[in-house]
């Protein structure tokens, strides 16, 4: 360090100032202000290590290898000229700070260190963020920085700030992939990116005929290793391309509403931009650019009554690595904090911002992108559910609030957004969809549900335990003693907390807390349950990772709505006592969670091949002894399903197509589609949302899906979709529709009367 003060042993000082390193045997000038013993030892230790120390090249042969670097192409995206002036600079200079001091200047590790081998040489670039690639480029000069833009950039060009992200980290990855792999993968790995620029600026007929040539060429001449390297090399580029283009969008977003709020606009959302919520909003209630004028009694009543279903229906191959997934939302996060640092941060702050951000591409690079074991159905469920744990768990209630703000400033006080609305709701296929998965069985959908229930249920607790921090007061009292302000919802809290509790909002919140802790002990009881039925796992085990001692059904929250009442007579009895800004904080997002989440985190939608159900009824007819369902026409399979619609008569008995000699009649695809709707029939409210039927052609298939699930027990059938994928089937969807809205057994099973279809799913090697 170039200056630093060390506590002696008998309470002295030690000051040094920054030595010189010149030659092996000259030791640095120090000026100690006390001589005591302890001094001269240290003094002693400094002059060993010093003159163990390697000399520095001399400055003939650094200039050397600096003319024959200057020769070696630039990283991804960047021009390395003012890296390479750093390290010439620091090479040749045998007055450096120790901070800047040559890598040849340091000490060799010792033989007794823990790494058995000596690293691969470092190239002569900068490593630190005390060197460029800079997150922090200059504006008044722009090239300065290893990473120079191209002369013809505009200062001040908005996406400067991205281009010079994204040249600073693609820098950052070609220090590792020189590192670990060597300069002349990076020489190939930068011709390719050369090719393949010089073949966009390729024109006319040659364009499309062999402008991709030479880039082929070149690649036929790599060996399978650095195939793979060079692969990486690109694929990582663009993820972190990626990740500074979704923060620089964000920078631009956030960059609008500050303008809007210097307009006097409120600037919670994009009132300027047709395709957002405010704008919409905006142009809907006053008429604006064309649009029907429409009231705002109206407007409230159709935000309040809509929802969006957001359904993950990600596969395993296309589903990125947690790891790689959190690393590219920590890169994020470091733009994001370097955006605020920017005009005010110290050189210190900068400095550990830019630390960060060369370890997070570092051990990007040395991460395996692939995941090396085949993912299982429950896997894929895990990770698809990361970006509702991670991310939309609060972002969600971030955009209701806004919304929230939005909708009161443009409509009026009055027309707000109500706690219990719902404008989103999501669902997954990952575990429930089985439709051409053989892997996805009855038992592997309970433990995908059983497993969101301890991930809701976690989340929740950790939420409620937040709020019992927050809310830490107590209704004052009059000079009388009595409590100013009194209502049902504050005696009820008063029921729970006590009469002379100081905290009474904590008092209540406290049981909730624990009941939710209860509920992930549960599930995590019932799924170890399910594992042991199958041959896994049978040690129940809670979020925290204590096995459970037993949980019964009754100690814990089964449905939303008693833990919605709970929060909800929390927000009513701080607003009725003069808290309304305390209710309408934290605990009013959490509320919001609870509408939109429950206590599944994300319901499982089923999805099945319609001529699975169909092959499960011909075994029942069969076994019956009523004939094959399979050889009946339409008419006579519409009939047949509408009569026992009708009746209350079960066709089966629980089980019966797993009793002995039941094998001449269910075939093992069809006991597995029967044993799916005994699944449905024993999932806990909201475990479930759809069932879905691909490949659905007629008006028989979706009424069968109905009856399977009233002759399995189910109480509240699941909402039966039908899925129109081929032509033909788009072409008949309304006549099958005008069919089924015919037939009064089917239309009374319909929620709300309403019917949900999908169309035109996927396909690529479909006719539509």
């Amino acid at each position: 360090p170039d200056r630093t003060s060390l506590e002696g042993k008998g309470g002295g000082t030690v000051r040094s100032t920054s030595c010189d390193l010149v030659q092996p045997g000259v030791v640095c000038r120090k000026s100690a202000r006390r001589r005591g013993a302890w001094n001269n030892r240290r003094r002693a230790h400094a002059h060993k290590i010093l003159t163990t120390a390697k000399p520095p090249k001399p400055k003939s042969q650094a200039q050397e290898d600096n003319r024959a670097r200057r020769r070696t192409p630039t990283m991804i995206a960047a021009s390395r000229r003012a890296a390479v002036a750093a390290s010439r600079r620091a090479a040749s200079s045998s007055r450096s700070r120790g901070r800047h001091r040559p890598l040849a200047a340091l000490p060799s590790p010792s033989p007794s260190a823990s790494c058995t081998s000596s690293p691969p040489p470092l190239p002569l670039r900068a490593m630190s963020s005390l060197h460029d690639p800079t997150l922090f480029p200059s504006l008044e000069e722009p090239h300065s920085g290893s990473v120079p833009p191209p002369a013809s950039e505009d200062v001040h060009d908005d996406a400067r700030l991205l281009r010079s992200d994204v040249r600073t980290m693609g820098a950052l990855l070609g220090d590792a992939i020189a590192l670990h792999h060597g300069e002349d993968v990076l020489e190939k790995v930068e011709k390719m990116r050369h090719m393949a620029k010089e073949s966009r600026s390729v024109s006319g007929e040659q364009k499309d005929v062999d402008r991709l040539a030479p880039m082929v060429d070149f690649v036929r001449t790599l060996s399978a290793k650095e195939l793979v390297v060079v692969s990486r090399a690109f694929a990582h580029f663009l993820g972190v391309a990626n990740a500074a283009e979704a923060h620089h969008r964000c920078r631009r977003l956030k960059s609008d509403l500050e303008e809007e709020g210097r307009r006097g606009l409120l600037g919670a959302l994009h009132e300027t931009k047709r395709d957002s919520a405010a704008g919409v909003l905006a142009r809907l209630a006053s008429g604006a650019d064309g649009a029907e004028k429409v009231s705002a009694k109206d407007l409230h009543a159709s935000l309040c009554g809509q929802t969006v279903e957001l359904v993950l229906t990600a596969h395993p191959t296309q589903v990125n690595r947690r790891t790689l997934l959190e690393k590219h939302g920590r890169v994020q996060r470091i733009l994001n904090d370097a955006d605020a640092l920017r005009e005010s941060g110290t050189p210190y702050a900068k400095g550990l911002l830019e630390d960060a951000l060369r370890r997070e591409i570092a051990s990007i690079w040395q991460t395996d992108e692939v995941s090396r074991v085949k993912p299982s159905p429950q896997s894929e469920a895990e990770r698809g559910t990361l970006v509702l744990e991670t991310v939309v768990w609060e972002v969600l209630p971030s955009f209701l609030r806004k919304l929230d703000a939005s909708m009161r400033d443009r409509l009026g006080e009055e027309y707000g957004l109500p706690l219990d609305a719902r404008p989103f709701k999501f669902a997954s296929w990952m575990g429930g969809d089985r439709d051409g998965n053989p892997n996805v069985t009855p038992d592997v959908t309970r433990e995908v549900c059983l497993a969101n229930r301890i991930k809701a249920a976690a989340l929740l607790e950790k939420d409620v335990r937040e709020l019992i921090g927050l809310i830490s007061g107590n209704p004052p009292r009059g000079m009388d003693d009595a409590c100013r302000f009194e209502s049902e919802a504050m005696k009820k809290v008063r029921e729970r907390a006590g009469t002379d509790s100081r905290a009474p909002f904590r008092a209540y919140l406290y049981p909730v807390a624990k009941k939710l802790a209860k509920t992930a002990e549960w599930a995590g009881q019932e799924l170890a349950r399910v594992r042991k039925k199958a041959g896994g796992e049978a040690t129940a085990v809670a979020p925290s990772g204590v096995p459970t001692s037993g949980v019964s059904p009754e100690e814990v929250y089964l449905s939303k709505d008693e833990l919605m009442e709970e929060l909800l007579t929390v927000h009513r009895s701080l607003c009725d006592t003069g808290n309304a800004v305390v209710a309408n904080g934290r605990l009013a997002d959490v509320i919001r969670k609870v509408s939109a989440f429950g206590l599944t985190l994300v319901p499982l939608d089923v999805r099945q091949e319609s001529d699975r159900h169909a092959e499960a009824l011909d075994c029942i007819t069969r076994y019956l002894g009523l004939g094959s369902y399979s050889q009946w026409d339409e008419g006579a399979r519409v009939n047949w399903i509408v009569r026992q619609l009708q009746s209350k008569r079960p066709l089966l008995r629980q089980g019966a197509w797993d009793e002995a000699g039941s094998d001449e009649f269910f075939t093992p695809t069809a006991r597995d589609t029967l044993g799916t709707f005994e699944m449905i029939a024993e999932q806990e409210e909201a475990s479930l949302g759809a069932y879905v039927i691909s490949q659905c052609t007629s008006a028989s298939d979706i009424l069968a899906v109905l009856l399977l699930q009233m002759d399995a027990g189910v109480e509240k059938p699941l909402r039966v979709v039908p899925l129109f994928e081929t032509l033909d089937d788009l072409n008949g969807a309304a006549a099958t529709m005008d069919q089924l809205f015919n037939i009064p057994a089917y239309v009374g099973s319909l929620e709300g009367r309403r019917q949900e279809v999908m169309i035109g799913y996927s396909g690529s090697a479909k006719d539509a």
